[in-house]
């Protein structure tokens, strides 16, 4: 029986070549976007919800359940970015940032978890960050919203023992999306911010390594094999050798030493 999946934020990047390529293969892809989008129609099942609102969250799920009887995969992507200086960042942009990326799985987890106790089994996929693993510089929030995110799957995954539900948490490093155009730069008013010119200086690296990062066709192919194991691990990290050593320094090397490799990297005397 063809499992059936559920994926936020499918109109770019991970979540669009998530749901195009899962559609090609066993599987019932429906897709939560905040805009119906008539290009994607066809490619998978479309449905109006906006994951930082409980309610149209919990209005979307009720029709997939009411259409299908049952939710097996559950991908929770849809996220943004904001940049700047956490002293500059104001509470809007904070509540903004923590809302989508952290709130927003929450809302989508607690709307799905009835259904998916229900049943013999079920998966929940969360899409976290190599940011998740690491404080980066002028993505202070970014990070944090990362940061919650693995640790309330840590906790989640234990919870949700009983009822044979697991818990995978994908940590992708640079990767050319459109996340890189769409980020939000903190809007400073009435005052120059003395952060602006090493802010500057470091974005221009970060979306350097986001131009040169992997396609997200690459995760979607590594995730669809992930969902094929009868036994998965808790994290995959989904990025480039040298992204993938610098976790392992983050891990073995003391804190102060790792800090000054990472800012040396991003420009910061």
């Amino acid at each position: 029986m063809a499992k059936v999946v559920l994926i936020t934020g499918i109109s770019s990047g991970f979540g669009k070549a998530i749901s195009e390529l899962l559609s090609t293969k066993e599987y019932i892809v429906y897709g939560f976007n905040r805009k119906q989008r008539e290009d994607l129609k066809g490619i998978i099942k479309v449905l109006q919800a906006d994951v930082t609102d409980p309610g149209s969250v919990q209005d979307g799920i009720t029709k997939l359940v009411n259409r299908e009887g049952r939710i097996d995969i559950l991908i929770n992507n849809a996220g943004m970015g904001i940049t700047g200086s956490i002293e500059d960042c104001s509470h809007e942009d904070i509540h903004l940032q923590m809302n989508t990326n952290f709130m927003g799985y929450v809302n989508m987890i607690q709307a799905v978890l009835p259904t998916m106790r229900k049943q013999v089994s079920a998966t929940i996929v969360n899409i976290s960050s190599i940011g998740g693993l690491m404080g980066l510089p002028y993505q202070g929030f970014y990070a944090a919203s990362k940061f919650a995110v693995e640790g309330l799957s840590e906790s989640l995954r234990m919870e949700l023992i009983p009822f044979h539900i697991k818990v995978i948490v994908i940590q992708p490093g640079d990767f050319l999306t459109s996340f890189t155009a769409n980020r939000k730069p903190v809007q400073i008013e009435g005052t120059d911010s003395v952060y602006e010119a090493q802010f500057q200086k470091t974005l221009s690296l970060i979306e350097k390594d986001e131009h040169g990062g992997l396609k997200p066709e690459y995760l979607a192919r590594k995730l669809a094999k992930i969902l094929e194991k009868k036994n998965p691990g808790h994290n995959y990290i989904i990025a480039t050798l040298e992204q993938k050593f610098a976790v392992v320094l983050k891990r073995i090397l003391p804190g102060s030493l790792f800090s000054s490799i990472l800012s040396s990297h991003y420009g910061i005397k």
